[in-house]
């Protein structure tokens, strides 16, 4: 299996799968800075950022925001003073998509390049 960093998004659609607890538990492995948490009763994949000062932290955002347009995938984004906070779910299917995953993991290589 490649790393979730190299693979893209599929799109997803409402009967999509979610992912099983054993998957996630695997797919977590890889992207073990993120927490899995639960928002509303939905199941996300949670990372907060920090950075020295409010203009880094607002160049991270945008690039995370490129990420997500680029792949027709879109996290919830907190932006504050050195702090960026970014959950991803798969809205579509009110949980946790392998999109997710991914994402999680492209998010970390933004950062790693900050």
């Amino acid at each position: 299996m490649s790393q979730l960093s190299e693979q893209q998004c599929e799109a997803c659609r409402a009967d999509a799968p979610k992912v099983t607890e054993q998957q996630a538990q695997e797919l977590r492995q890889q992207i073990p800075d993120w927490e899995q948490v639960e928002e509303e009763g939905v199941p996300q994949l949670r990372r907060a950022f920090t950075f020295a000062d409010f203009a880094a932290a607002l160049a991270f955002t945008n690039q995370v925001g490129q990420l997500a347009e680029e792949q027709g995938h879109h996290p919830a984004i907190l932006l504050e003073y050195g702090k960026v906070t970014v959950r991803w779910w798969t809205h579509k299917i009110k949980g946790l998509h392998r999109n997710d995953f991914i994402m999680a993991a492209r998010t970390d290589q933004l950062n790693a390049g900050s």
